[in-house]
């Protein structure tokens, strides 16, 4: 989705056009089966044999690791995944029984949609046929002058990326303004890294990727010397975009990815590339001025395009629309994409199943369409009248924890008051829903669809610039299972994809419901105030409303967590990025306290011995932990592990468990730690 592209999520989201790290090809001998029921507090999953006060983690999950591998078609296996392979097989259901017999035009178009996905057949028959045009207009580029338009077209038309993004967001600054943003992109592998680095584990992978991209161009049709000529265009041109790019921690920032620019301006920065022709291209409304997120990667691409010849560049552009398009073409392209992406990337020992991705892609591309029917049989009234109980309750308890803050002065806590009683909230599925009857949808048209579906989201976006806020948009689809904070609407949103058991369940105890969707909803909520959010003030603007004291002893708290999770381990000889993770485990320490006080404030309020009843041998405040931790029980591959220690802002499973317990003392005295113990250590990191 565009305008969430700064959103802080639960986990990592996923996009819909034609995209490397998306791909899974098709599986043809698997069949869907329905998974197992999924269950809020999994006693089968503690392992006794562990002391909770050395590795809580393993103590709640250790079984339940086990005896859970991780399946073929998956790189990483957690609680997540289960819940997500659930929600993909009852819309699976719905996607099927629209394909063969639909009954309303939403259900005639999701459906279509669907079923051109499922046609292996004759995407074998076809082979590359779908993407010739493409790869024609690329072909018919003439001169330089021509780039612009050319990637304009791609962009906007065709679902394929190159050299940078453009899309809408709202004004940092102005939070009611919707503007033209662009944004460095163009690269293929994971991070700018993978191209900078020099030790033998990234040497050896873009020795690797370099037979991906030769191998790709021979199955387009080059012989072995127009194909490695080819392939070393687009390795030394993405890599003088990667020089060129923001690490992935300077991105976090906000004042770092923000240059409003007139448009005039964009001719001095990168001359080299005409910006009328290219804003005529992707039919943009007039523009006046737009935000550069990062200057030096876009005078980067300009010297790119003035060095690199003209048949390098359109060897970087074939690619591009190649490899995107190659997981929905033939099999042989299917193969080599995830022989790549998949298994050598990520360590995924097996082709995913294609119902499984064609699902993933229907939702991607009608989601709003598709959930209506979803959250009618699978998110019930009474689900969302909980879920905002809970809200509520989480609400009330992170305006005591403001309030009692011993670090943070009067005057600071009094505008974060005000930020918090100015949260919106979006729970479930939306208020309106999308319109989707200008999109066109054929049933023997895969990769048009495709194609189709991105022109129409591009549109959409684009159409936003210079128009009122949508306050009640969403960035998520309802079948999503995920969860985000967005800084400038200031809103927290749970789709209903993850307001299920294990994370939400109406009949089980408060303990477990507020260690798992509570933790989430606690989360989320901190992303306000982590060191991106708290950036935001209480309308979504970009200004400061801390006191120079106030904000030095947040930052010093901050630095805490940065040490302490930068010291992590995942693999061996890879820490973690603290920097990169610091909003992230921000908002796990942060949310698990509050829901702590909130479950405590509802047990007092019901009086007795609700505080100390135990079921299953657990007091509630253990049930609560554990429901916590067995949120993040979870299996990963070793290369998965590995780049995800790079890229993903998330920390590991284990990580976010044993590292948000260990900052909370009312763990220790829950499971009766002593001060020193490895989950109780003697200088916790504590900022909310």
């Amino acid at each position: 989705m565009h305008i969430f592209r700064f959103a802080s999520t639960l986990l990592l989201g996923s996009g819909l056009a034609f995209a490397q790290s998306t791909s899974a090809p098709a599986n043809k001998a698997a069949v869907p089966v329905e998974p197992r029921t999924l269950h809020s507090f999994d006693l089968s999953a503690i392992d006794k044999s562990v002391d909770p006060c050395v590795d809580f983690y393993a103590y709640a999950c250790g079984n339940w690791r086990k005896n859970n591998p991780i399946p073929g078609d998956q790189a990483r296996w957690g609680r997540f995944n289960e819940l997500n392979e659930r929600d993909r097989y009852l819309l699976y259901l719905d996607l099927s029984r629209a394909a063969n017999n639909p009954q309303t035009p939403l259900q005639q178009k999701y459906g279509a949609f669907f079923a051109a996905c499922m046609n292996s057949d004759l995407a074998d028959q076809l082979g590359e046929k779908p993407i010739l045009p493409v790869l024609a207009n690329i072909d018919a580029l003439t001169d330089k002058q021509g780039l612009a338009p050319l990637v304009a077209r791609l962009q906007a038309d065709d679902a394929t990326g190159a050299f940078f993004r453009f899309d809408t967001e709202q004004d940092q600054k102005d939070s009611t303004r919707q503007i033209g943003a662009a944004f460095q992109s163009g690269l293929t592998l994971p991070d700018r890294d993978y191209y900078l680095l020099d030790d033998a584990r990234m040497t050896k992978i873009r020795e690797q990727y370099k037979e991906y991209i030769i191998s790709l161009f021979k199955l387009a049709g080059d012989n072995d010397d127009k194909a490695a000529a080819e392939a070393a265009n687009v390795l030394a041109i993405e890599t003088a975009l990667a020089k060129g790019s923001l690490p992935r921690v300077d991105l976090r920032d906000p004042d770092k990815r923000y240059h409003l620019l007139p448009v005039s301006d964009l001719n001095t920065l990168a001359p080299s590339f005409d910006w009328s022709a290219y804003l005529s291209g992707i039919r943009a409304p007039a523009i006046h001025e737009l935000n550069i997120g990062t200057p030096d990667f876009f005078k980067a691409m300009n010297e790119v395009i003035q060095s690199q010849s003209l048949d390098s560049l359109k060897s970087y552009l074939r690619f591009h629309a190649l490899s995107g398009a190659a997981p929905w073409l033939s099999s042989p392209y299917v193969d080599l994409n995830y022989g790549f992406f998949q298994k050598t990337l990520q360590g995924q020992a097996e082709q995913t199943a294609r119902w499984k991705r064609c699902t993933a892609l229907t939702d991607r591309a009608l989601g709003e369409a598709v959930g209506q029917d979803w959250v009618k049989e699978n998110f019930p009234p009474q689900a969302k009248a909980n879920m905002e109980k809970l809200v509520a309750a989480l609400e009330k308890s992170l305006d005591e924890d403001i309030q009692n803050l011993p670090w943070m002065t009067a005057d600071t806590k009094k505008q974060a008051e005000a930020k918090l009683a100015a949260f919106r909230q979006k729970i479930g599925y939306p208020e309106k829903w999308r319109d989707y009857s200008k999109l066109e949808v054929k049933s023997d048209d895969l990769v048009g669809n495709i194609r189709r579906s991105s022109a129409f989201e591009t549109a959409y976006d684009l159409n936003k610039i210079g128009k009122p806020v949508d306050e009640k948009e969403w960035g998520m689809t309802p079948p999503t299972v995920n969860a985000y904070y967005d800084p400038s609407n200031n809103d927290i949103n749970f789709p209903a994809g993850i307001l299920q058991p294990p994370f939400f369940d109406n009949s089980i105890d408060p303990a477990v419901n507020f260690g798992a969707i509570g933790v989430v909803i606690g989360h989320e909520m901190t992303h306000g105030f982590d060191d991106q959010g708290s950036k935001f003030d209480a309308q979504g603007n970009v200004k400061n409303w801390w006191t120079p004291a106030d904000r030095s002893a947040f930052d010093k708290r901050t630095d805490c967590e940065v040490n302490e999770y930068g010291g992590f381990e995942p693999v061996p000889g890879q820490k973690l990025n603290g920097k990169l993770t610091l909003g992230e485990n921000t908002a796990d320490n942060g949310g698990l306290r509050i829901a702590y006080q909130a479950l405590m404030s509802v047990l007092a309020s019901q009086g007795g011995d609700a505080s100390t009843q135990k079921i299953d041998g657990y007091t509630p405040s253990q049930r609560f932990f554990i429901s916590f931790a067995q949120v993040w029980c979870e299996n990963r591959t070793e290369q998965y592990a590995r780049v995800s220690a790079r890229t993903d802002p998330h920390s590991p499973g284990m990580f976010r468990a044993n590292g948000a317990v260990r900052n909370f003392e009312q763990f220790g005295k829950a499971f009766g730690c002593h001060k020193g113990q490895p989950m109780m250590p003697d200088d916790p990191c504590v900022v909310w």
